[in-house]
């Protein structure tokens, strides 16, 4: 019953974020008068809400392949690759950037949505999805994060993976400003050179505390569990 509400849950996940960066990619179109950063060097991949959607698409089809491959077991001896790919994938990219999108254009829209996602937009990038991209992406990595158990890296290696990603998307956003001139956040082009330093260090800075907030809910969750079943382990030999 459980395994069936799994696969389930990672079907609908992947299918929607699937749809998701399909339909943003070929059937969203803006004006470049609408707004100027459509026509900056990059196209959608400008944008870390359309990367993080691919990464949340390509997790869940991660998650389905372990459900028909892999074990969904608290802690198999001897893990399959999938599951280990799995674990890692949801530690060091889905759940962090699934939050970090999500908190920063929320937060960023209620102080002034004209700095990450204008009304005039609205036209154009219908609601639905938007709440896909940047609301179902939070709620569906909190489900699988309280669903189904996984086995966190080392925290130097996790965070090692993280900080490289992250750092990749920061030159990527400043070679766009190089080829166009243009800023691919409004908030960044409003800000003077030292607020821009201490914005893009205070992203890292959370990018890092939603790591650690992904490792401590999982140890809440599945934390004893693991323990147990190690202790029992160990006493069987």
């Amino acid at each position: 019953m459980r395994d069936g509400l799994l696969i389930g849950i990672h079907v609908i996940a992947c299918v929607q974020f699937s749809f998701a960066v399909y339909y943003d990619y070929t059937q969203v179109s803006i004006p470049t008068h609408v707004l100027k950063t459509q026509g900056a060097y990059g196209g959608k991949f400008k944008y870390l809400t359309f990367w993080d959607g691919i990464i949340q698409a390509i997790f869940f089809f991660i998650c389905m392949l372990n459900d028909w491959f892999g074990t969904n077991a608290v802690s198999p001896k001897k893990p399959p690759f999938i599951r280990r790919l799995k674990d890692y994938v949801h530690a060091v990219y889905s759940f962090p950037l699934a939050m970090f999108v999500g908190i920063t254009f929320w937060s960023i829209m209620l102080v002034d949505r004209e700095l990450v996602f204008p009304k005039v937009l609205d036209a154009y990038f219908p609601w639905w999805l938007n709440h896909l991209m940047h609301t179902m992406i939070m709620v569906s990595i909190l489900i699988e994060t309280f669903s189904a158990p996984r086995k966190y890296p080392r925290r130097s290696e996790g965070l090692l993976g993280l900080s490289i990603f992250m750092l990749i998307y920061l030159i990527w956003l400043h070679v766009i400003y190089a080829k166009s001139g243009i800023w691919v956040y409004p908030v960044i082009d409003v800000l003077s050179l030292p607020l821009r330093i201490a914005f893009f260090a205070f992203l890292l800075l959370l990018s890092t505390m939603l790591y650690f907030l992904g490792e401590t809910l999982d140890n809440i969750v599945w934390g004893n569990k693991y323990t147990k079943q190690q202790k029992s382990y160990a006493k069987s030999k």
